[in-house]
């Protein structure tokens, strides 16, 4: 049995349209290529997990459409427990309309539908499954308060947070003092700050400053360069080369597989390699939820 890891957070269809550039503001550009593919932070975060072997349970919404249905199904087949999945009748699912280049940048535009209307009463349903977590892992896709009551529950159970601030917004410093582990990427990390990241000396800088507002352990996602370990070591974990298809998804990949290593026993340092390697792999193919990759393949990698 793997460890034990309940996400809080979003879930949405993603509808790519593949370019071999990102149009300019008024611009038209042609596509080569259309598709669908389950996506969310939250969901995406989740079926990582279950895929690097955790135990995996999701707190989300979806809307009553086809599309919440799909995703529903996709999840369970990935072995994650979607009971505490509410279906709304009053709200359509989440979507995300996203543009690909042929380099693998994306341009990302979220309609958030039923990921808006999770409540705290939809955490106090998953209490006894949160209680029997290792990890809590969370997104900034769901309603604020919601993300501050699961952290609180957490707290008062004894369960790891892992906190990935994305999209970025600025956090009340209360917040941040109970988080175990701010997982933010470099543009994250500046508006968390309040000033530009722009490379490994200033990453590092705000990484402190995000320890001085209370946060336990910083890993700073830094791309290509790897990413920062802030805590009680100051270390750069590199990263691995890979040819990327596509940056969709990477940094749900990164932090679940962070919070599966964690939870499973390694170290932060091997843990940080561990989830390295899952992000690197999802940048190789297309898609969101596609591209997540399995423990055996990271496992390959790490040894490889």
């Amino acid at each position: 049995m793997g460890p034990r890891i309940i996400v809080v957070g979003s879930l949405n269809m993603d509808l790519i349209a593949r370019t071999p550039r990102l149009p300019q503001p008024g611009e038209t550009v042609l596509g080569h290529e259309f598709d669908t593919a389950p996506g969310g932070k939250g969901a995406n975060q989740a079926v990582a997990a279950a895929r690097l072997g955790a135990q995996v349970a999701m707190v989300g919404r979806v809307g009553d459409d086809d599309y919440g249905q799909a995703l529903l199904a996709t999840m369970a087949s990935d072995g994650v427990n979607t009971k505490h999945v509410t279906v709304d009748p009053e709200a359509s699912t989440g979507v995300a309309l996203i543009e690909l280049d042929d380099a693998g940048e994306n341009s990302i535009i979220v309609i958030p539908g039923a990921n808006m209307r999770l409540t705290p009463a939809d955490v106090q349903a998953a209490e006894s499954m949160l209680a029997a977590s290792d990890v809590l892992l969370l997104q900034l896709e769901s309603p604020l308060p919601v993300v501050q009551h699961a952290i609180r529950a957490a707290r008062t159970r004894g369960v790891t947070v892992v906190l990935n601030p994305a999209p970025a917004r600025p956090l009340p410093v209360e917040l941040l003092r109970d988080v175990d582990y701010l997982v933010p990427n470099e543009t994250e990390a500046g508006l968390l700050v309040g000033r530009e990241v722009s490379d490994t000396a200033s990453a590092r800088d705000a990484a402190h400053s995000l320890r001085g507002k209370g946060v336990r352990t910083v890993i700073l996602t830094l791309g290509g360069q790897g990413a920062l370990l802030i805590g009680e070591d100051d270390i750069l974990v590199p990263a691995f080369k890979v040819k990327v298809v596509d940056t969709t998804a990477a940094g749900d990949a990164f932090v679940a597989g962070f919070a599966v290593a964690l939870a499973g026993g390694r170290d932060l340092e091997r843990a940080v390699g561990f989830a390295n390697a899952a992000g690197a792999l999802a940048t190789t193919r297309l898609g969101a939820q596609p591209s997540l990759p399995t423990a055996a393949e990271v496992e390959a990698l790490l040894t490889g």
